[in-house]
This record gives structure tokens, C-alpha cells and sequence, in this order.
């Protein structure tokens, strides 16, 4: 069996591309920032907010969900979701370091 490399990448690495990933899509940006204005969301006020069909929406928040970007707990038939404050504070350090990690020393193109 080949080896596919992955061990090459470290688990910065994979942080990064887990958000990028997350935040490639205009509607999970659209729904990150509607959580974030209202500090907490049931996923049914989501819908009202963005012109996106429940199924989607509940796709978007399945990819946030799974990359640790927000969190949610079960109130009754409710799914109320927010931000998860602690990877939230980890994901903005990972981006800003790869971001800040780029000096314009030489032009090179």
C-alpha cells in the first residue's frame, strides 16, 4: 500500500485546514456570525435569519459543529447552538499565527 504523506503534515497543519475548511463557505460564515450576535440560537431562528432551507442549514452547522468552531446542547425537541468560546480562542491563534507568519523581505514576483 502507498504512503499517502500525511505524516508529513503536523497537527498545525491539520488545525488550519479543519477551520479553513469550516469557514469556506459563505453560509456557515453567514451562520457564525448570526450566533455570534446573539450569543446563543435554536437552530430553527437560524433558518428564519438566512435564506436557507432546514436541511442546510442543519448540513452548515453539522461542518461547524465537526470542526469544534460551535457547540450545541438538546432543550426538549430543541438543539439551541452557540460558540464554542474555548476552540473559537484556539482557532483565532492558529490563523493569526499562519497569517502573521508571512514577512515581505524580497519581492519575488
Amino acid at each position: 500500500m502507498p504512503d499517502t504523506k500525511t505524516k508529513n503534515y503536523t497537527s498545525k497543519d491539520y488545525k488550519i485546514s479543519k477551520y479553513a475548511k469550516a469557514l469556506a463557505n459563505p453560509a456557515r460564515v453567514a451562520i457564525l456570525n448570526l450566533l455570534i450576535k446573539k450569543q446563543t440560537c435554536i437552530c430553527g431562528d437560524i433558518v428564519l435569519e438566512l435564506p436557507l432551507s432546514q436541511s442546510t442549514v442543519s448540513q452548515h452547522l453539522k461542518e461547524l459543529k465537526e470542526a469544534g468552531l460551535i457547540k450545541g446542547s438538546i432543550e426538549g425537541v430543541k438543539v439551541c447552538y452557540c460558540i464554542d468560546e474555548k476552540e473559537w480562542a484556539n482557532a483565532k491563534n492558529y490563523l493569526t499565527d499562519f497569517f502573521t507568519n508571512f514577512i515581505i523581505e524580497n519581492k519575488c514576483c
